[in-house]
């Protein structure tokens, strides 16, 4: 199968939102940019340019999300707006933003994705250089693992398992080959969740002061709170979409099965800097 061209959108766009975290407006400006750019944040600070890609060494460790910084300046909670880039095919993309936290939206990558549609894609010249995984990668903690294995699909593909065990949530799997269509459908609409013992505590601690019930899904004890399901499994919907944002810290798009279990952020960002060693060592040998 022929490499497809690299590929970035035909016209800039704007998503705009509040962060969770911080409670900061953001304005969010998908730029156009030339083959071999990457995936690369803007942000301005004390009036200096910087330029931030989406990169393994670039990430910067933190709780429930992902962080990544450049020379003092950081943009915080990327994965939805890489996912969602990543998702659909766009490979070179300079995302300039107006503050660090991206903005939280209703939890999932859905207004992105809408967005970036809207700019449509471009096709660039230069071919498309995967990481193409030929040996087995794992890590794990705990009872938490994630291995990428060689795949006879030209293409990323998951089987994500997440196990809650007792309570509304429980055990939950989704497996499936990532494709534009398929991203769109199945993944960008799933939507962040949290329990509600948390929620109260990041709230008594000063932090997601302006999130409602209504802004992401909350469980208690019985289910989700006045915020209804989009699938039965969106849970494990949204720990995919994640995962495929975080992934794209490998810095090539990836041809490999991913399989994983119970792994979050900081499990996937090592599988992820594994993988990017590995290729590294290969160029070297």
């Amino acid at each position: 199968m022929q490499p497809r061209p690299q590929q970035t959108i035909r016209r800039a766009v704007t998503v705009s939102g509040t962060g969770y975290w911080s409670g900061q407006a953001c304005q969010v400006e998908f730029l156009p940019a030339a083959a071999g750019t990457g995936l690369a944040f803007l942000r301005t600070v004390g009036g200096v340019p910087v330029r931030i890609p989406v990169a393994i060494e670039n990430r910067v460790e933190a709780a429930a999300r992902t962080n990544l910084a450049v020379a003092g300046a950081e943009v915080q909670m990327v994965e939805h707006v890489v996912s969602s880039l990543v998702g659909l095919g766009i490979d070179c993309c300079l995302i300039r933003v107006s503050s660090a936290e991206m903005p939280g939206m209703d939890g999932s990558a859905r207004e992105f994705v809408a967005a970036l549609e809207a700019a449509g894609v471009e096709r660039l010249g230069p071919p498309l250089e995967p990481l193409v995984v030929r040996e087995p990668c794992r890590v794990a903690e705990g009872d938490a693992w994630i291995e990428a294995i060689p795949s006879g699909w030209p293409g990323l593909s998951i089987d994500y398992e997440l196990d809650y065990g007792p309570g509304p949530i429980g055990c939950q799997r989704l497996a499936l080959e990532v494709t534009p269509e398929v991203y769109r459908s199945e993944l960008a609409a799933a939507r962040t969740f949290i329990g509600a013992e948390e929620a109260r505590r990041l709230q008594a601690a000063g932090l997601a002061g302006t999130v409602t019930t209504r802004d992401l899904v909350v469980f208690g004890a019985d289910g989700p709170i006045d915020n209804p399901l989009r699938w039965p499994d969106e849970c494990v919907r949204h720990k995919v979409l994640d995962l495929v944002g975080d992934l794209a810290l490998a810095g090539r798009p990836l041809h490999a099965h991913v399989r994983a279990s119970r792994s979050g952020h900081r499990l996937n960002a090592a599988l992820a800097g594994r993988l990017r060693n590995l290729v590294r060592r290969r160029a070297t040998a």
